[in-house]
């Protein structure tokens, strides 16, 4: 079944068995991690619009932890960002939120207190009920924009249309009359091939080119994204 639930979040920090521990953590309650272990890899992977949030710590090698959120900022990226330190002090929470970013946990911290705030944060973005996530298949209805793993796939607006159609309704059939409504409005027919061609072009882009088989097809009923391919 589809669920909205599942976060997509970047953990930084040069304090390698923490990072691994925390993406651990987080995969382990459901959501996708990815680690990285110095400022400017942390940047780059943070400039993925399918992230929720990024954990992220100050003392950084490169480019610490403050430069990287004030860069985001001004570079128009508004992902959560929770800063992570070893020093309480008030002056360095500050410093923090002045250079934007969202919250702030000091070292040692509760993996749960983590999560907790990482829900919280998430739950803020407007565009979070726009996204759908499918296994490794995230689709981002506000951005027209879906992958699967790592890779943007490249649909029409009528392929981007189909496979969200499929993603809402994950592991039920759609049928030909279901997907006529929400995709074509009626412009189209059940006796057109447009539906077919259509459906076989996302399969195309989305499982054939990934040796995947997710999306299948029931003779005489419809089509039905597979929930676990």
């Amino acid at each position: 079944m589809v669920s909205l639930t599942p976060m997509h979040y970047l953990v930084v920090d040069d304090e390698t068995r923490l990072t691994d521990l925390v993406v651990r953590y987080l995969t382990e309650s459901g959501h996708t991690a990815d680690g990285r272990y110095d400022g400017p890899s942390g940047l780059t992977a943070a400039r993925d619009p399918r992230l929720d949030g990024i954990v992220l710590d100050v003392m950084l090698p490169g480019l610490d932890g403050l430069e990287v959120c004030r860069t985001l900022r001004d570079e128009g990226v508004d992902v959560p960002v929770i800063l992570l330190t070893a020093r309480g002090a008030i002056s360095e929470r500050v410093a923090g939120l002045d250079a934007g970013a969202d919250d702030y946990l000091v070292k040692p911290f509760a993996m749960e207190e983590l999560l907790a705030r990482l829900r919280a944060l998430s739950r803020r973005r407007p565009d979070c009920s726009d996204r759908l996530r499918v296994g490794d298949l995230v689709l981002d209805a506000g951005q027209q924009r879906a992958w699967r793993a790592d890779t943007e796939l490249d649909l029409s607006r009528r392929e981007f249309d189909v496979l969200r159609v499929l993603m809402e309704n994950a592991g039920r059939v759609v049928t030909r009359l279901h997907l006529l409504d929400e995709v074509w409005d009626g412009e189209t027919d059940l006796r057109s091939n447009a539906i077919d061609v259509h459906v076989s072009k996302v399969r195309a882009k989305v499982d054939r080119a990934f040796g995947r088989a997710t999306i299948t097809t029931l003779r005489g009923r419809g089509y039905r994204l597979e929930t676990a391919p």
